[in-house]
């Protein structure tokens, strides 16, 4: 996303929401043991990591087994969520529910935030999901800095779709960002990278939010006038080394591998719910079958863990984050 983001030190990610009063903190079932397969794929051209001792098998009589993660256990899947009004409308209100999971890597890159804040008098609620890539410090980054720089942005709540278009991010890491923002009856999408945004209107699954990927025909031009060039490497990357053609950070890339978001916006009031997430869920989900697993469920939280299982459970190798906004208006 193109905001104004100043350099400075990552520090750990936190993993309590900043919430309003009312939040109420949800439900957190288990998550279940699968068989790993094989890890694939990944935005950085690097070997797989090797798979975590502690997933076996489940016994042959048995497709999934119940497992109780510690809460102390640092590779849990962690959730939460919480309930708020939309501003004005004290009738009309939204959940929403956040659920991220290591899964078979060996280490954790996927951030997200989740954060509903007073702007000039107006409540704004942000949704983001960061994907990090080659190191975890931009997606830290981007998760402790981005909505504090939009916020402070002067034209904000005037001009949100021009405040978002603002930016500045180098670091040798990357990431992407998949962001939301609701803002009275509004909701601004912005993507960069190939975290995904999609909604559900009317029963369908309708993207808000297009991957961005080296070999997209628009992409592989914009790359190839800039100098650069893509090649296959168990998928398509840019310069052989990055699978993804947009992302914060990534330096030594920047080049051709750049910061500009997409951004769509939407009414609120025909939108029932979406689904943000990174690669680690996309990857084994369609956008149909997401918008269909969350259909069924009517608490957030309860339902971004649903995509996690799934995810983990059709043989997801990545981290695994989701955000799910559910608007449940009158």
């Amino acid at each position: 996303m193109n905001i104004n983001v100043e350099e400075g030190d990552s520090t750990d990610q936190k993993k309590e929401e900043d919430s309003l009063s009312s939040a109420t903190n949800l439900s957190n079932p288990s998550l279940p043991t699968v068989t790993p397969p094989a890890s694939t794929g990944g935005d950085v051209d690097v070997d797989p990591p090797p798979p975590l001792a502690a997933e076996q098998s489940p016994a042959p009589q048995q497709k999934r087994l119940n497992m109780v993660i510690p809460s102390r256990d640092p590779d849990a899947l962690v959730s939460g969520g919480g309930i708020s009004f939309l501003t004005g409308n004290q009738n009309a209100r939204f959940s929403y529910g956040y659920s991220s999971f290591k899964g078979k890597r060996s280490s954790m890159e996927d951030f997200y935030e989740t954060r509903i804040s007073e702007v000039d008098g107006q409540m704004v609620a942000f949704f983001g999901v960061f994907d990090g890539h080659g190191g975890s410090r931009t997606a830290e980054y981007l998760k402790i800095n981005l909505f504090k720089n939009l916020s402070n942005h002067p034209d904000f709540i005037k001009d949100t779709k021009s405040a978002i278009g603002r930016k500045r991010a180098a670091k040798d890491a990357g990431s992407t960002a998949s962001t939301a923002v609701l803002l009275g009856d509004r909701l601004l999408v912005a993507n960069v990278g190939d975290s995904r945004v999609v909604a559900c209107v009317a029963g369908a699954a309708i993207p808000m939010s297009i991957d961005h990927k080296p070999d997209r025909t628009d992409e592989r031009e914009r790359i190839e006038q800039a100098g650069g060039f893509i090649i296959w490497a168990g998928t398509w990357r840019v310069g052989g080394v990055l699978a993804v053609s947009r992302a914060f950070g990534d330096k030594l890339l920047k080049r051709y591998v750049v910061a500009e978001p997409e951004i769509q916006e939407e009414e609120i009031d025909c939108v029932e719910f979406i689904i943000i997430a990174s690669d680690g869920l996309w990857n084994v989900l369609s956008n149909k079958d997401a918008v269909a697993i969350v259909q069924d469920i009517s608490d957030a939280e309860a339902a971004s863990r649903k995509l996690i299982q799934e995810a983990y459970g059709r043989g997801s190798s990545d981290n695994i984050t989701c955000v799910v906004v559910r608007f449940e208006n009158p």
